[in-house]
This record gives structure tokens, sequence and C-alpha cells, in this order.
């Protein structure tokens, strides 16, 4: 009896789960919406999507085309992967097609990053963030403090074993932190630092607010970020010392074009943390990784920031022109952003019904600019699985229309020359004075983020 039981009761359940997704369908089967599927009512297929990520693209690449509907990260979604549609998606923000994040990652980031806003709006945040790092702040002020941080930073790592992921997280945080804050940053990064790394996993969560979720840590630590920003906006207020960083320029409203509110200042500096955090951070560990796998990559790379140190006294620092040279260094740096495809696509919203592609994409869907394939395709980057940093010493590969490394359209990352120029300083010092190798048995993950789950340890010894 008890086995009948059992056996109604997994009929019953299975039956309830195929109406439910039946059911769920149904909802999104809207006249002139593209192919695809939406998976379960509020989750969607936002599992599938997390834990297959690539291979879930291109199976349903391959039962729908590059152009189909899903539903992931909380919202209905269509994912575009047609290199030219992608193009028109991300050149036409005026035409209804605007920054489309998930809610989790505005809730966390907040309402004033340049990521949630259009329009005049976003014109004029962007302007302020430029001001911020424009090619003579970055060689006169931040290159300098960004030289003596490297050098601070890498300096006793000889003969030990390190976790690659966890020094370089460290470095792009604490880098950024005293471009922003000076010497103050060194007082707030030991509480500053665990805060941090819980917003950046609660962006990429699902909007679930209950206790021990990563959404529900990242609000947490959000409200703990802003109230230590704010604590230092008022002690610098209060003090009217001057300051030469970033902060100091965001509060200077007299003579500042960009007048921002503490609330807009609060976001912006946020924003400049988390944007270049993830990208910093990730394709410094995998320039290393890629390296040491390319011993010939590595020679050339090497020689080239010898003969620059050749041409110093030791205690020298990198200066604006020596950046200039590191025309390899350059090269390395996008052909690892490209392999390793440190980010995977870009989200746009629509605010108001339009056709696409032949299709009607409802007012409030999100589109997914997917462009990890482009960084892919054999057209663009002959064996494209190869990492080849010479193939990008053809200045032409830089202004190619599909490059979508950096972003595109009018929201390509506006920080990076500065995150290139964080990069390249780390690779000069950390090649110039050690030599490393992989302890062995580290696995790497390339979706949603690109992450060694248990680090990604390197035994150090001195060049």
């Amino acid at each position: 009896m008890a086995v009948v039981v059992l056996v109604l009761g997994v009929l019953f359940v299975l039956c309830f789960c195929s109406a439910l997704l039946r059911w769920n369908e149904m909802r999104y089967r809207k006249k002139g919406l593209p192919p695809g599927t939406m998976g379960w009512p509020v989750f969607g297929e936002t599992t599938e999507f997390l834990k297959q990520g690539p291979n879930f693209m291109k199976n349903q690449r391959a039962r729908y085309g590059s152009f189909f509907k899903s539903h992931i990260l909380g919202c209905p979604t269509i994912v575009s992967m047609d290199p030219e549609l992608n193009k028109y998606i991300l050149m036409n923000e005026a035409k209804g097609l605007v920054p489309g994040y998930p809610q989790s990652m505005l809730d966390v980031l907040g309402n004033c990053n340049i990521a949630a806003v259009h329009g005049s709006t976003h014109k004029y945040m962007r302007g302020a963030l430029l001001s911020l790092i424009s090619p003579t702040i970055i060689r006169d002020q931040i290159l300098p403090k960004i030289d003596e941080f490297m050098r601070t930073h890498l300096s006793d790592w000889d003969n030990k074993v390190v976790d690659l992921q966890e020094k370089t997280k460290e470095m792009a945080l604490l880098s950024s932190l005293k471009q922003i804050a000076g010497a103050e940053s060194v007082l707030i990064s030991p509480t500053f630092k665990p805060e941090f790394f819980k917003l950046v996993l609660g962006t990429l969560s699902l909007p679930i607010d209950l206790p021990g979720t990563n959404y529900r840590n990242g609000l947490q630590a959000r409200k703990n970020i802003v109230s230590m920003l704010r604590k230092l906006i008022e002690e610098r207020r209060a003090s009217k010392e001057d300051h030469q960083d970033m902060l100091s320029c965001l509060m200077r409203n007299e003579e500042n074009r960009y007048k921002l509110t503490d609330e807009e200042i609060i976001d912006q500096i946020i924003t400049i943390l988390y944007s270049g955090y993830e990208t910093v951070s990730t394709t410094s560990m995998m320039a290393v990784k890629y390296l040491h796998d390319h011993p010939r990559v590595l020679q050339e790379l090497r020689e080239e920031h010898l003969a620059i140190r050749e041409r110093k006294s030791p205690g020298d620092p990198i200066e604006w022109n020596d950046l200039k040279s590191m025309k390899f260094t350059r090269a390395v740096i996008f052909e690892t952003s490209r392999l390793a495809t440190i980010v995977n696509g870009v989200l746009r919203k629509t605010t108001h019904d339009m056709e696409l592609n032949g299709f009607v994409i409802p007012e409030g869907w999100r589109i997914y600019v997917y462009t990890r394939e482009i960084n892919y395709d054999p057209f663009l980057y002959p064996e494209p699985l190869t990492f080849n940093p010479w193939r990008w010493l053809d200045k032409r590969m830089e202004s190619q229309s599909y490059l979508f490394i950096f972003g595109g359209g009018t929201r390509q990352c506006p920080g990076k020359e500065l995150g290139i120029a964080e990069i390249s300083t780390f690779l000069h010092y950390f090649v110039t004075r050690y030599r490393w190798e992989e302890v062995g048995g580290d696995k790497l993950m390339k979706f949603p983020r690109v992450e060694a789950p248990n680090g990604l340890h390197i035994r150090v010894s001195s060049h």
C-alpha cells in the first residue's frame, strides 16, 4: 500500500510540474515573440543558465536560432547572439534600448550608479566619471599612486605559495580605494574589504530578500559601505583639508563642472570600485595563468619590461612614457580579456514595444547582448582558441566593429585605460621580480564569472 501511495505521489508531482511549466509557457506565448522556452514561474531558467553557462546558450541557439526568448535572473529576456544585431542594440540607446541590468545589481549598486541611468542623466554622470580619469589625471596623479601601491603589494611574495586569485582581488580593490580615498584608504580597508566582497556577490543573484541569501547580504553590505563613505565625506568637510584624490575632486562643488549630491558621490565611488574590481582582478589573474602556460609569450613580455627597467635606476617608478611603450603588454591584456571572456555580455531593456529582427519585443523586457561567442569567431580571430597576443599588435584590431570586450556604443567602459594602466603596472613588477610555477590541482570556472572556486595557487621565487 505504501508503495502505491509513493508512486501516486511521484506521478502527481510530475504532472503538477509539467502543468506548471506548460502554464508558464502559455503566459508568454504572445504573438510576434521570438521562439524559446521560459522555464519555471519566478525562477525561469536562471538555474540552468548559471549552471550550464555557455552550453545553455549553445543548446538554445541550436534549437531556436541566434535570437530567442528565455527567463533569466528574475525577468523575461531576449537573448541576441547575432553580431550585426548586437551592434545595432548597443548603438541605439536613444531609440528605447536602455540599460537593463538585473534588479539585484541595481538595488545593490544604487539608483545613481552609471549603469542604472540613461539619457541626459547618464551623459552627466559619465562626464563626472571621465573627469576623474582623463589621460592627464592618470599621468599626473593616478599612475604614481598605482606604482607605489603595486611595489608594496608585490614586495613580499618571494619564496611563498600565494593564492593568485585572492591577491589580485585584494590588489584591484585596495588600489582603487587608494585612488579614491588616499591615505585614509589604509584606515578603512580592513572593515571595507569584507563588506565589498559581499556586495559583489549580491549583484548577480536572484532578488529574493530572505536571510542568508547573497541578495540580502549584498543589500546589508551596501548599507554598511554607504555608512562608511558618508562618515568619510562628513569628516572631510569638517576638516577642510585638501586631498589629492578622487573623493576630493567629487566633493569640490564650487570649482567642479559636475556638481553631485552626496548620494550621487557615494554611488559613483561604488561604481568605480565595482567596475574596476571585476575586470582588473580577473584579467590580472588570467594573464599570469596564460603567461605560465605560454613561455614564448612570457619571454617577450619580460623582455619588454626588463628593457624599461634597464633605462631606470632601481627605485624609479613607472611613468607615462613607460606605460605607452608597453605595446606587447597591452596586446597580452586584450588577448587575455578575449580568450578568458571576462565579460560575457551586456543587458538592455526596452522602454516601449519595438520590432527587432522581425519580432515584437514587449516594453520592459530585457535584451541580453551575448557577446561571448564573438570572441571565438574564426573569421575575426584566426585560431580563436589559441592564446596569441601578437594578433593585437595590428592596431586595426582595437577599432574593429565587433570588439565588445570593453562594452560598446555609448556605454563603452569609461575606465578602460585606467584598468589597462593598473594591470600593466602589476605585470611589470611581477615579471621583473619573480618566476613562478603552479602548485596544481586548481580548477577554473569560466561562467557566470571567471573564477577559481578553491583559489589559484602559485609558488613564487625571485627572478
